[in-house]
């Protein structure tokens, strides 16, 4: 896997992680009652399951590309596709991040662990992302480091990017600005989210 590829596996899974929804609630919600420590404790253990997903998408779309060639370009097109309705709903979303910020009661932090874990595995919508994601970079990636590294680059950014809103939200007056600037965030990858899609169609 060459340095590029693997940046642009990064950026993806960057908005991946990025991208408003019950995840980042569930971040939130811990963050915001129990604090910074059962934050990080739900953002790994939502990281953990980010990793198992990737490591089963992956290991069946090998398989799926040497059985079935057709059928994974079908796939590959399909996952375009999935890239491109993603960054459509976030350029149109007029709630943005900050909306999707609850607090809630406090948990112990095996509580924490628990739902952390459980909104990645009972997410159908990440199993669909991580389809359009691999679909991209299962062919270059054959060896077994290029495939940990496919696997391990989706669980690290998901679990410090959610491990960085915990220690923000530590401090309340951020959630006043991240408001100010929900729907740019929201824009901003809207129209990545769509470029990348475009790239996979032209490079299928």
């Amino acid at each position: 896997m060459t340095f590029s590829i693997w940046l642009s596996l990064l950026m993806i899974s960057i908005l991946g992680a990025m991208s408003p929804g019950p995840s980042l609630a569930m971040v939130a919600k811990h963050s915001l009652a129990g604090g910074r420590l059962h934050g990080v404790v739900t953002s790994w253990a939502h990281a953990c399951g980010v990793g198992f997903y990737a490591l089963l998408t992956l290991l069946g779309l090998a398989v799926l590309l040497q059985q079935s060639p057709t059928v994974f370009s079908v796939i590959t097109y399909a996952g375009a596709a999935y890239l491109a309705y993603l960054g459509v709903n976030a350029l149109r979303s007029k709630g943005g991040v900050a909306a999707k910020l609850a607090a809630g009661e406090p948990a112990s932090l095996l509580e924490a662990a628990r739902d952390g874990l459980m909104i990645s595995l009972l997410n159908p919508k990440l199993a669909l992302f991580f389809i359009a994601l691999f679909s991209q970079f299962v062919a270059v990636g054959t060896e077994m480091t290029s495939r940990a590294v496919i696997v391990a680059t989706p669980l690290l950014v998901d679990g410090l990017w959610y491990t960085l809103i915990a220690f923000v939200l530590s401090n309340p007056k951020v959630l006043d600005k991240l408001r100010l600037k929900a729907q740019l965030i929201d824009r901003l990858s809207g129209v990545v989210l769509i470029l990348l899609a475009l790239r996979v169609v032209v490079l299928a």
